[in-house]
């Protein structure tokens, strides 16, 4: 299976959002067509999942219009997270079907599971020990003060079993967004970052070559790389 991987750079959570469901729709139309993985960064932005709690949002709106901050709910699973500049940001537009021969809505569990085994694989790259955490989606490492999440999952699956929404790994964002939430509703573990844990400086650039090989290597898919003309 062919995949197209697309940089899009630092866009609009709604531009990249509209992007997605003109992708789905032509996916949901033609089931055939390569698959797609979008790449970004998004501004700071606030995002609540379909099943998550509005009071895990700790800021009132006119604090969020003060700081600059953009606030959606979303059609994606999940509770509240956060993106921002220094995050990289995966959305990939593929039919399950496709990806794995199959029908049936253990797909779904396997498509989850394999997004984290991707990040994990992109992680080890850079020394970074990362796994699973029982009950909880995302990616996860162990530090001093316990468990803390280094990426977030949250995703949609359509009609005909094609994904959108995706992934979120925090290369070297400013984490001091993350106090005025309740990331994923998970009170008890904390949020990190490649950085803090490498303590050195890296970017997104840095990272980008080993997220598309680990996920070429996990989805078993050939992928081609480009720039998209997007406007946001």
């Amino acid at each position: 299976m062919h995949i197209d991987v697309l940089w899009l750079g630092q866009i609009d959570y709604l531009t990249a959002w509209e992007q997605q469901r003109a992708l789905v729709a032509e996916h949901t139309a033609n089931p055939d067509l390569a698959g797609k993985l979008l790449l970004l960064e998004h501004p700071p932005t606030y995002t609540l999942g379909r099943n998550g709690r509005l009071e895990n949002l700790l800021l009132r709106e006119d604090e969020l219009t003060e700081r600059g901050i953009a606030f959606y709910q979303v059609d994606r699973g999940g509770d509240i997270t956060y993106h921002g500049p220094g995050q990289l940001v995966g959305y990939p537009i593929l039919s399950l079907k496709r990806v794995y021969n199959q029908p049936g809505l253990g797909m779904v569990q396997r498509y989850v599971t394999d997004l984290e085994e991707m990040l994990i694989q992109t992680l080890a790259q850079f020394g970074i020990e990362a796994q699973r955490f029982a009950g909880h989606r995302g990616v996860w490492v162990e530090t001093a003060v316990g468990l803390n999440k280094i990426a977030a999952i949250g995703v949609r699956i359509q009609r005909g079993g094609i994904t959108s929404h995706g992934f979120a790994l925090n290369v070297n964002p400013d984490l001091t967004y993350f106090d005025n939430i309740i990331p994923c509703g998970i009170q008890e573990h904390g949020v990190t970052s490649m950085a803090r844990l490498l303590q050195r400086p890296i970017t997104i650039a840095d990272v980008l070559p080993h997220v598309i090989t680990a996920f070429s290597t996990v989805f078993q898919v050939q992928t081609d790389v480009g720039i998209a003309n997007v406007s946001g």
